[in-house]
């Protein structure tokens, strides 16, 4: 049986360095951005041993350009990006599917995620470590999966919670207390 073989590419955006791997079934590694090339490969390659660096396809080169829009700040829907799974537990891939149809400036909880599958409340833990290993971060987007109450979460990128938050204002997500109530005028 042959090996599959993954190639990768570091780019620089407007949030900084990201990475991208892939093999020929679709894109199988993102990394979010670093402040440094150097510092991204290494990021991506720990989660991508053999990874090699290749010229990207032009699936790949249309990605890599609709992610720098997306630190642009343009609206950007990666939903229709093959992905390569393979090797992914078979709950946490229906788990990645679901929050691929969280469209931009929208959020979900990982119970709310958990109950579109089908599942309990107990199975808000899953969708919660299947986000902590999200290998495609930004185009499954995890960021937009929030805690309960609509509590940031956590966030295993670089920078952490923080970039969470950054990604979710680039899209125009308010987060934190809603706005007082207006004080009625008296009509």
């Amino acid at each position: 049986m042959a090996q599959t073989i993954h190639h990768y590419l570091i780019f620089e955006t407007a949030g900084g360095f990201c990475g991208i791997a892939w093999s020929d079934a679709g894109i199988v590694r993102f990394q979010l951005p670093t402040k440094t090339a150097e510092a991204t490969e290494r990021l991506l390659l720990r989660r991508l041993p053999g990874g090699l660096p290749g010229a990207p396809t032009p699936q790949v080169f249309e990605i890599v350009a609709a992610v720098r829009r997306y630190f642009q700040g343009e609206e950007t829907d990666f939903s229709d990006v093959e992905l390569d799974l393979a090797g992914q537990d078979a709950f946490f891939r229906e788990i990645y599917a679901a929050a691929r149809r969280v469209g931009w400036g929208r959020t979900t909880t990982y119970g709310a995620l958990a109950k579109e599958l089908g599942a309990g409340p107990e199975a808000a833990r899953d969708v919660g470590q299947a986000m902590a290993k999200n290998p495609i971060a930004l185009i499954i987007p995890c960021h937009r999966v929030l805690a309960a109450g609509g509590r940031i979460g956590g966030f295993s990128a670089p920078g952490g919670a923080s970039s969470k938050t950054r990604m979710l204002e680039l899209e125009g997500v308010q987060l934190g207390p809603p706005p007082p109530a207006q004080q009625s005028l008296g009509f």
